[in-house]
């Protein structure tokens, strides 16, 4: 279910948009009647994303970028500006996952892990709030996990990267609220995309240990993982008036997995 109209003449940028979370987000928001830049690295799978989309109008922008290069997002921004305005919405979605250990974990791999989940949303903040006209009412959706709320082994980088969004999105939503920029955070747990999958290609959610552990015994209340649209609306709330008294907050969207904790 949606609320046409709800976001109507808004326009909004998704990162990390070309499948899963980030496109099901995009989705949402246009039913909702946003325009949307949908951004990513993967030129042709974006592409692709931008035609499962098409509504017939001119209402979404496909736009190749990496999101860890501030001269990128700079391109980017002027390329949304110049097609749709001013932005009033920014979604930070896009992230690269990680399991490795400790013991093998090198500089590079950190480096590159941090560039993209925390620098990535840094450098787009950072555009977003240097174009947004003081007064104007905007929104910042930060896209964490449940893994920046708690430790997991092999997951050094990615937790920590996740953790950083948590804070950022405290330190902005204090910092940007006089310019009448809101900043919240979703906090997904285990939901069903590309990087649930193993390296032989099948789900982490169809292992054994899993339906055991997750689902017999209920370690998810809810009983099955999330999908991307269970996050999408969440999201699609945070950006409308309807979370206009919403600040600094992280909303755990997770099936009450964290409710087991």
């Amino acid at each position: 279910m949606t609320c046409k109209d709800r976001l109507g003449g808004r326009r909004a940028l998704v990162t990390g948009a070309a499948r899963g979370i980030g496109l099901a987000i995009a989705r949402r928001l246009l039913a909702e009647g946003a325009s949307v830049t949908l951004a990513d690295l993967d030129a042709d799978a974006l592409g692709a994303a931008r035609r499962s989309i098409s509504l017939g109008d001119d209402r979404a922008l496909a736009v190749s970028c990496d999101i860890g290069i501030p001269a990128d997002v700079h391109k980017l921004f002027q390329r949304v500006q110049g097609s749709f305005g001013t932005l009033q919405i920014l979604i930070n979605n896009a992230a690269i996952l990680d399991w490795t250990p400790l013991a093998e974990l090198g500089e590079a791999r950190l480096a590159e892990v941090l560039r993209v989940n925390f620098g990535g949303a840094v450098n787009c903040s950072q555009a977003f709030a240097a174009q947004v006209a003081h007064g104007t009412t905007a929104r910042i959706v930060n896209v964490s996990s449940i893994n920046g709320l708690r430790g997991t082994a092999n997951s050094v980088a990615y937790n920590a990267s996740k953790a950083a969004l948590l804070s950022l999105t405290q330190s902005l939503a204090v910092e940007l609220a006089p310019r009448g920029i809101a900043v919240n955070a979703i906090a997904p747990g285990f939901i069903d995309t590309r990087m649930s999958k193993l390296p032989d290609g099948s789900s982490e959610y169809d292992t054994n240990w899993f339906r055991e552990v997750f689902i017999k015994h209920r370690r998810i209340p809810t009983g099955r993982p999330g999908t991307p649209e269970d996050i999408a609306g969440p999201v699609a709330f945070l950006a409308s008036d309807d979370a206009r008294y919403i600040n600094g907050q992280v909303l755990v969207v997770d099936g009450g997995v964290t409710a087991t904790f």
